[in-house]
């Protein structure tokens, strides 16, 4: 992940045209978008300082260049986070912390145990899948996977049977990509998940030209349809909640409305569990 800041931001250069900010285009050129000595004219600051930027060496950049160079590069809110977090790494007691292994309160999981009627489970850093409940164990089978098998890039890219469990793989690909983009920027240093990045990387194609894009999204609500085993294909929405005492972890909800294929479905699928359990 070794200057990560250098290549966001030339692919958040190259996908703004030089007339989209009211520059001449001077016809051909070599590479696309906007060149370092444009980005520098417009974000009014010296050239040799936006490639020292870009080279990750610039030091104690103020807020005001940051969202000069932002609104140059037309960057959102998730982008503009992700930029200050590459320039200003979280202290060292802070990333040192977030870097052991996650757990979950008791108070959470008696929280999740209680939505009898919805999937739920929380993710903690690097898409691991730390504590869940019936009904989402009933769809994705965590308490038979062991915590790597847990993890959710690595069953999105290495799991041979993820393409047929989403239908809009490339989709949901892009979007676990983005979002671990956005944890290796608030937490550069951490060793496991420059170890999941490597792992993901030599094993999956798909994986390597994701990460090279430099997308970053928040995992914040959506739709995801699946094909499960039992029940057959399935559509839910998902509304994502951080947790206010531990900003590394996320509650994740999928919802449902009643009276729908996917709301039988998931009745039938909860039933089989739990006679299948019985038995």
């Amino acid at each position: 992940m070794d200057n990560d800041l250098g290549g966001f931001l030339q692919l958040r250069r190259a996908r703004i045209r030089p007339e989209d900010v009211g520059l001449p285009s001077h016809g051909r050129r070599r590479v696309p978008g906007l060149r370092r000595e444009e980005v520098a004219q417009l974000a009014g600051v010296s050239v040799d300082y936006y490639i020292r930027l870009e080279q990750g060496r610039g030091q104690n950049v103020s807020d005001a260049v940051l969202e000069a160079i932002g609104r140059v590069l037309r960057l959102d809110d998730t982008e503009q986070a992700h930029l200050r977090h590459l320039i200003r790494p979280a202290r060292t007691a802070r990333r040192s912390a977030s870097h052991g292994r996650q757990a979950v309160r008791p108070g959470l999981q008696l929280l999740l145990d209680s939505m009898t009627g919805t999937p739920a489970f929380v993710l903690g850093r690097r898409m691991d899948v730390l504590a869940w409940n019936a009904l989402a164990d009933a769809l994705a089978d965590f308490s038979a996977k062991t915590p790597d098998g847990r993890n959710q890039a690595r069953q999105v890219f290495l799991d041979p049977t993820a393409r047929a469990c989403y239908p809009d793989w490339a989709a949901v690909a892009a979007e676990t990509v983005a979002y671990l983009r956005l944890d290796a920027g608030r937490h550069p240093d951490d060793p496991a998940l420059s170890a999941l990045v490597g792992e993901l990387s030599v094993k999956s194609e798909d994986f390597r030209r994701l990460w090279a894009d430099h997308q970053v999204r928040e995992k914040t609500y959506g739709v995801k349809r699946m094909i499960h085993a039992v029940a057959g294909e399935l559509e839910f929405g998902y509304e994502t909640l951080a947790l206010p005492a531990d900003p590394d972890q996320l509650l994740v909800a999928y919802t449902f409305a009643p009276d729908t294929p996917t709301a039988e479905r998931l009745a039938l699928l909860a039933s089989w569990t739990a006679d299948t359990a019985a038995r």
